[in-house]
């Protein structure tokens, strides 16, 4: 990837990173798949376990054409090293800013969505989750967009 983080298509390359948050009394995890092209959140996935069947249901709820995809990264979290996820993709070792994009965008998702939040279920959790994707991907704006919502720059920007 060489940190070559702008793309002309949509869907060429995504990137991913897990968070966590609190159910209850427990820590779940949510894996989202950031489309380089217009940071738009593709795919995204909720439970209470962080493992590579997790990373595969992400990918089930991305509405696109995966045939389009040439480049899955991520860092180098045993989670994404296994037999469903191809190894090519994963972040050189020390390495963190290889993916500063997901991490960037992980950051803000913990800070508006994740922080301080105790959900009292898991269905309660993918609920919110939807509109907080929906939010993201459909009012919040985006500097890195110049100031546009990744929708609108994909109407924008074909």
């Amino acid at each position: 990837m060489n940190r070559q983080f702008h793309q002309e298509q949509e869907l060429k390359v995504v990137v991913s990173d897990f968070t966590y948050d609190r159910v209850q009394q427990s820590w779940h995890y949510i894996c989202m798949l950031v489309d380089l092209y217009n940071r738009e959140i593709s795919g995204y996935s909720s439970e209470p376990n962080k493992d590579a069947a997790l990373v595969h249901r992400v990918f089930a709820t991305v509405k696109s054409d995966l045939n389009r995809l040439e480049l899955f990264h991520t860092d180098r979290g045993n989670k994404f090293k296994n037999q469903l996820i191809d190894d090519r993709s994963l972040s050189h070792k020390g390495a963190p800013y290889d993916n500063a994009v997901a991490e960037a965008a992980f950051k803000i998702i913990k800070t508006e969505f994740v922080s301080h939040q105790v959900f009292p279920s898991q269905q309660i959790l993918d609920l919110e989750l939807f509109d907080y994707v929906n939010w993201f991907n459909n009012i919040r704006i985006h500097g890195s967009l110049d100031y546009l919502t990744p929708t609108e720059y994909k109407l924008t920007h074909p």
